[in-house]
Order: C-alpha cells, then structure tokens, then sequence
C-alpha cells in the first residue's frame, strides 16, 4: 500500500491543475470578451496618453 499513499499526492494536484486551465480556459471569451477587451484598451490609451505626457516618444525610454 505504500505505492497508494506515493501516488496520491501527485495524482491529486495533476487533477487540481486539470481543473484550474479547464476554468481558464472557460473563462476565456464569451459574453464578456468584449467587455475585457475594452477595459485592456482604455488601459493602453490611458498608459499611451501618460507616456506621451511625459514627453518620450520610444517605449522604454525614461
């Protein structure tokens, strides 16, 4: 029985894991992709908007 309680650990996190991308992966898309895609757009506008406020014209540049 020893080789139960050696597998069952990994057997438990690889089904853990399994369920975590199977939810990601749901997740992803659907009815509030545009919603999402939206908000990551205002973010880069918003973030463009500040570097260019501050006068750098390449990314990266500080």
């Amino acid at each position: 029985m020893d080789y139960v309680s050696a597998l069952l650990p990994p057997v438990v996190m690889a089904a853990f894991f399994t369920a975590v991308v199977v939810t990601i992966v749901k997740s992803q898309g659907g009815s509030n992709k545009a919603k999402e895609d939206a908000a990551v757009d205002a973010a880069f506008a918003r973030a463009e908007a500040a570097r260019q406020a501050d006068g750098s014209a390449e990314p990266g540049q500080a």
